[in-house]
């Protein structure tokens, strides 16, 4: 008898793949896109905290403020078995270097329809660049 479920994301990228009503669980593998050179946006979820777990890999998490187009970093060069929570409401992203792979715990809708994107203008992905690079080479 087999009740215990097994669930694996091997691919590059983003994969809700744990989905149960009102939480979900999902894992982020590295994709070039998410190269700290290739970061160009920040996104918030309204109705729920993000919570994210480093399991192999190097990873930086980002969270911020804005206010009148001034950004506003706390970033977190993530460390493995350490959970790390972003509240509802704050703007943040994550960059992972080449085999990273991330643990993701939201509510079952986050990837569906809560969250809304900031694009950043030239000389914001400049500064976040800089930001990012003094910490995390």
């Amino acid at each position: 008898m087999k009740i215990t479920e097994k669930y694996k994301h091997e691919g590059e990228g983003y994969s809700p793949f744990l989905i149960r009503p009102g939480w979900q669980v999902a894992q982020l593998n590295y994709e070039e896109s998410l190269e700290i050179e290739n970061i160009n946006r920040l996104d918030v979820h309204f109705e729920t905290d993000e919570a994210f777990l480093l399991m192999e890999g190097n990873a930086l998490l980002v969270s911020a403020q804005i206010e009148e187009d001034r950004i506003a970093y706390d970033m977190q060069v993530m460390e493995t078995g350490i959970i790390y929570n972003i509240p509802k409401n704050v703007w943040h992203t994550i960059s992972l270097k080449e085999n990273a792979k991330v643990l993701i715990i939201e509510n079952d809708n986050t990837h569906k329809d809560d969250f809304e994107f900031y694009y950043f203008k030239k000389e914001q992905q400049r500064e976040f660049l800089e930001a990012a690079m003094d910490i995390w080479p």
